[in-house]
């Protein structure tokens, strides 16, 4: 049991079971799905100034911190205890052109040459780490939804919104990684 854990479940396993949440949280308590309006909740919670932004009743969405705990403390114990040991699955293809760039280390879940510490110093590390983690925050918000939110539950919803959100995320996606992404790989 614990080998079938430590694998990556197939997409038809672990889709269906993310697109069940949706149902289940509209069902039980008529919840939408969605991570990344969580820090807007926090700061409602511990920040009482007068900002319009942040004035509403967070205790309603107080469940959502619960889940969103429950995601951190599920990563710590699966980092823990159920880490694979063995290198992450890359298709060779990949792990030739990655190899062009200096990324050759597939230990961790992500490449090691990219993330770390003295990557940060570097003009590769800060526009990937830096103003893409802004980037990523400042698009969340700018959508009103993050791409899970959007693709899973908007979609599930049939929101018109969410369609056009996720079109736009794929579309930047296939930009970003055939054009720009080698751009800033070979910095």
């Amino acid at each position: 049991m614990l080998d079938i854990i430590k694998e990556p479940w197939p997409w038809y396993v672990a889709g269906p079971l993310i697109g069940l949440t949706v149902p289940a949280l509209l069902i039980l308590g008529n919840k939408s799905f969605g991570i990344s309006s969580s820090l807007r909740h926090i700061c409602a919670a511990c920040i009482p100034a007068k900002i319009s932004f942040f004035k509403y009743d967070w205790k309603k969405e107080a469940w959502n911190l619960f889940f969103v705990l429950g995601i951190f403390f599920g990563g710590m114990i699966a980092a823990q205890f159920l880490l694979n040991p063995d290198e992450i699955t890359v298709n060779s293809a990949l792990k030739d052109e990655l190899a062009g760039y200096g990324i050759t280390d597939y230990s961790n879940l992500v490449p090691v040459q990219l993330m770390n510490f003295e990557s940060l110093l570097t003009l590769r590390g800060f526009i990937m780490m830096i103003i893409g983690g802004f980037l990523v925050g400042f698009g969340t918000r700018y959508a009103g939804g993050c791409t899970s939110g959007h693709a899973i539950m908007g979609l599930s919803s049939l929101q018109w919104p969410s369609l056009v959100a996720t079109v736009c995320f794929m579309i930047g996606g296939f930009i970003m990684t055939n054009l720009i992404l080698p751009i800033i790989l070979s910095l």
